[in-house]
């Protein structure tokens, strides 16, 4: 990817919206989107001045689209049209999905079928230059206009209005952060308040940021599955290639190679491979590539939706090429919800599957020579036993938080907008529950190096020994007595959520699926 992002009518990439949302890269707008542009700017302006009603040019909005606007009130209609919509309550949502939001509702407008000048695209362009991120609490969108709250609090803040988040990550007054960064507040034209506020871009660029690390934490799940499977003298035979062939989902194959792959050479499962009396393992160890690759699946068609999305013109009126401004309705969320909601609920069954390995290895009756709760002096010490707590309840947490948030449609808008996507508040969940899996798999992680290091003599294979040794280097130690644990799991989420313990593995091994 370029180090500088440029607005096209083509869109944007999942490593584009990646690139500005967390690490701050340079964004600017193409000769070519410009000219599209200018060109539905033009039709917007040559209707606004027209006796014949236009939806959010000459009318209100909603259920008042039946209101006609006299042409010298039309540019104040704008105006109110983001104050009154900039209603949300609570919290603040993260910096880095205010700056995706930011990022994707510019490229919509790029595309030139939204009627704004590009003047507006710039002044947002320069907001995400100035690292001055609006404050947008949590609460307000249903994802039926799009994400109409949260794009009003980020509109207002181009009007001079409003608060924001600055570079020191100070709140302040809108104004004052202009100011200090040299930029005037922008006066909207006719259907630019509109077009700021009406698309999918808050709940896209929560898609987008999951199924990103999603796309990583997926291949951590299958190297801690590996560890586990080791650790509890689990066998590698239900992984061989002509077996997971008679089943060829996409998903399990990649998991079942990464799940050989890691565990190739182990001295751990070559020492139980002849003379085992047990016949098959526990469906946690022996279905883990069934699992893990369901979410795999369920991840490439989430990721397919957000492609679409992210060269779609999201808008209504939308303004066409032959000059036709036709309303539509391309603002609703379904897609990108029902695809938040389906990786939420894949998300969690990964984690419900670690955690029920992560037992195994905590419980004595079922791993197989391991001490109770891993601990050096059982009774006097205990272990990873509310180690094993903390994960159950964060698999709990994510099961509450996978119950489909799409079906929760209720009408609004005195019965105008009389189906909502909850597609806002599907994707929130879906942050939650993808933060609480990196959490989940690096708990299980810990354990199963943890519980490896108790199978020694028997060394771990490769890439599960580049694991272990990952951890060790940076600060979870091994079996000893108790000691304050909660440390010891924040290093391990760190390797987790940052990628260091797949680059590790990675590094030994090449680059898993």
């Amino acid at each position: 990817m370029s180090a500088v992002v440029e607005l096209t009518p083509e869109g944007v990439d999942f490593a584009e919206v990646v690139a500005v949302a967390r690490s701050d890269a340079a964004v600017v707008l193409g000769d070519r989107a410009r000219a599209e542009m200018e060109r539905s700017a033009a039709v917007v302006a040559a209707r606004a001045d027209a006796d014949e009603p236009a939806y959010g040019i000459s009318t209100g909005f909603g259920s008042l689209a039946l209101v006609r606007i006299p042409a010298p009130a039309r540019v104040a209609l704008q105006r109110s049209l983001i104050r009154s919509h900039a209603a949300g309550m609570g919290p603040a949502i993260e910096r880095e999905v205010v700056r995706a939001m930011m990022l994707l509702r510019a490229r919509s407008l790029a595309m030139g079928r939204s009627g704004a000048r590009p003047v507006v695209v710039e002044r947002m362009l320069a907001l995400l230059g100035a690292g001055i991120t609006p404050f947008v609490p949590e609460h307000g969108s249903l994802g039926a206009s799009g994400d109409l709250a949260p794009l009003a609090h980020c509109a207002l803040v181009l009007t001079g209005e409003g608060e924001v988040i600055d570079g020191s990550g100070t709140r302040r007054p809108a104004a004052e952060a202009l100011a200090a960064a040299g930029l005037e507040p922008l006066e909207l034209g006719a259907k630019e308040g509109l077009a700021l506020i009406n698309g999918t871009d808050g709940m896209l660029g929560m898609l987008v940021l999951a199924a990103w690390d999603l796309s990583r934490l997926l291949r951590v799940a299958d190297v801690a599955a590996a560890m586990s499977v080791e650790a509890l003298l689990g066998t590698d035979r239900a992984f061989a290639e002509d077996l997971i062939a008679l089943r060829p989902q996409p998903g399990q194959i990649d998991s079942a190679f990464n799940l050989r792959t890691l565990l190739a050479g182990s001295s751990v499962v070559a020492s139980h491979r002849v003379g085992d009396p047990r016949v098959q393992d526990a469906y946690s160890l022996r279905c883990a590539p069934q699992v893990i690759g369901a979410a795999r699946d369920a991840l490439g068609f989430a990721r397919e939706v957000a492609s679409v999305e992210l060269r779609s013109a999201i808008d209504n009126p939308m303004v066409l090429p032959d000059g036709r401004v036709e309303s539509c309705g391309n603002f609703h969320g379904a897609p990108v919800g029902l695809a938040c909601d389906y990786l939420a609920i894949a998300a969690a069954e990964v984690g419900a599957i670690a955690e029920r390995r992560t037992d195994r290895l905590l419980d004595a009756a079922r791993s197989h020579g391991l001490p109770p709760f891993l601990a050096a002096d059982p009774g006097v010490d205990s272990g990873m036993m509310l180690a094993g707590y903390t994960q159950a309840a964060m698999v709990a947490e994510n099961r509450r938080l996978a119950a489909p948030a799409s079906v929760d449609s209720l009408p609004t808008s005195a019965m105008q907008e009389d189906h909502v996507s909850m597609g806002w508040g599907a994707a929130r969940r879906l942050r939650t529950v993808v933060r609480n899996l990196s959490r989940i798999v690096a708990i299980e992680a810990v354990a199963a190096a943890r519980a490896l290091e108790l199978r020694a003599p028997l060394a771990p294979a490769a890439g599960t020994g580049a694991a272990l040794a990952a951890l060790r280097e940076a600060g979870v130690a091994g079996p000893g007595e108790d000691r304050f644990l909660a440390a010891e799991l924040a290093i391990g989420e760190r390797l987790v959520h940052d990628g260091e313990l797949i680059a590790a593995v990675e590094r030994e091994l090449g680059e898993l699926r």
